[in-house]
């Protein structure tokens, strides 16, 4: 009986809290392929910028506080964090003045930056995006990298700090073999020039 229970509660508590469903919005245009799990937490919402076709899984972190960017097509998967912004440094600098600062410019040691996620991206779980990143279209981030700087199209990131370890259309090509008919898909959107690109997410954002 308990166990019946437990497993009639667990189904009721993932309908109603963690069910991922089609449809969103962001900077005024609505995203009627892209799923974001109610688990996630977005901080600084009216920052990010969102393409369609995205997926963003269970108990993750999205600080865009300075700036983020998720292209088409990017799949996130669950306990990821993307920062735009690092204030430890700061803390202990400043001690107990940080909460009260008010001098010039940013406080002490504050780093800060945005962050760009190019289109049909992987972000493996457990994995931590620093502030100031890009990654390329079609970029594989290993479970549980940590990612800083800019990396380009295709690579494939793991390591702290990640580094790129391979190439991700390595193992599209195998892919290809057994499905020929998926490389039309998958080529409309890899052969996409980045300046394409770049004037598609301007669309995304409010005039």
């Amino acid at each position: 009986m308990r166990a019946a229970l437990n497993r009639w509660r667990r189904r009721l508590v993932r309908g109603l809290q963690f069910r991922v469903l089609f449809g969103e919005r962001s900077q005024g245009r609505d995203l009627p392929h892209t799923r974001i799990s109610p688990s996630t937490c977005i901080e600084c919402e009216d920052r990010l910028v969102l393409a369609d076709h995205v997926y963003i899984g269970h108990f993750n972190l999205l600080d865009a506080s300075g700036g983020l960017t998720i292209d088409e097509g990017v799949q996130i998967t669950s306990h990821c964090a993307i920062v735009t912004h690092s204030s430890h440094r700061s803390q202990r600098l400043l001690g107990r003045a940080f909460a009260t600062w008010s001098g010039p410019g940013e406080r002490p040691g504050w780093i800060g930056g945005p962050v760009h996620i190019g289109a049909y991206s992987f972000i493996g779980p457990h994995s931590v995006i620093e502030a100031n990143t890009r990654l390329g279209r079609g970029t594989v981030v290993c479970a549980g990298a940590r990612v800083r700087g800019v990396f380009p199209d295709f690579a494939v990131l793991d390591g702290h700090p990640a580094q790129v370890v391979g190439d991700s259309r390595d193992g599209d090509a195998t892919l290809f073999q057994q499905y020929p008919a998926s490389r039309v898909n998958h080529d409309a959107w890899a052969a996409t020039p980045e300046s394409d690109e770049r004037a598609s997410a301007s669309d995304h954002r409010r005039p």
